[in-house]
């Protein structure tokens, strides 16, 4: 039985981008929508990765464009994808808090660029706090499917691969995982992943009062002190789309 649930979060808690926020993207963009949604995938991974910043990938993108974006147009873009990722699935984060409740240790693995993570610690603090661990791949330098991105979470929550279960709605990101030896599902729905989580669901000694762990994110600086080390990644994790 897995001893901890690692959940990816885009597609999963969260929602994934809609029609019209992918046209306001384009919108304000001002370029052809196939064109765009190219380069905006292609150019993804190192910001997600936190190799560059907001404002370095969208001077990327407009120069794959063949166009130049002025300041006010990179915060125009920067803040609408942020706002294009911000939906959550309501069902999904009353699973996760009562999982929580019920003695479950969760974990989440997400392919996120700092900007959308600030976000996300900022407005949604009520239930990240039910994460054991929190590895956003800007602050860890890891992205899935990369074979590194799961054997960090697997090192942190000091646990071997077959000891947890993870779930993620993209097929390549589980195979992954899968092939590295995690317990896995693909995500389709709530109701399947209920029945995943009830997997892994410990059961309660009669009278045990079971208290949730506090939320442990991945360092924004994994620099070790004095006393600590921190595993880093063996190479550098490959492009990989969202999340």
């Amino acid at each position: 039985m897995p001893d901890v649930v690692l959940f990816d979060l885009f597609g999963v808690i969260a929602r994934p981008q809609s029609a019209a926020a992918k046209h306001t993207l384009t919108a304000i963009a001002d370029a052809p929508a196939p064109a765009f949604g190219d380069v905006y995938w292609r150019l993804r991974a190192p910001y997600d990765r936190g190799q560059v910043t907001g404002t370095e990938y969208w001077h990327q993108v407009a120069g794959e464009l063949g166009t130049v974006f002025d300041e006010d147009r990179v915060t125009a873009l920067i803040a609408a994808d942020v706002a294009s990722w911000t939906a959550v699935d309501d069902d999904m984060v009353a699973m996760i808090e009562q999982a929580a409740a019920s003695g479950v240790r969760l974990a989440l693995l997400s392919n996120i660029p700092e900007d959308l993570a600030a976000y996300y610690e900022r407005q949604h603090r009520r239930w990240l706090r039910h994460f054991q661990l929190i590895a956003f791949s800007c602050r860890t330098g890891l992205a899935k499917p990369d074979a590194e991105a799961y054997l960090w979470c697997c090192r942190q929550l000091d646990l071997t691969p077959d000891r947890v279960l993870f779930i993620d709605d993209r097929a390549e990101n589980v195979h992954a995982a899968e092939h590295l030896g995690l317990h896995t599902h693909l995500f389709t729905g709530p109701a399947g992943t209920a029945q995943a989580i009830d997997a892994a669901r410990p059961l309660p000694e009669p009278g045990a009062r079971i208290a949730a762990p506090a939320a442990r994110p991945c360092p924004t600086d994994l620099t070790p002190g004095p006393n600590q080390t921190v595993p880093g990644p063996s190479k550098p994790a490959p492009a990989a789309l969202r999340k």
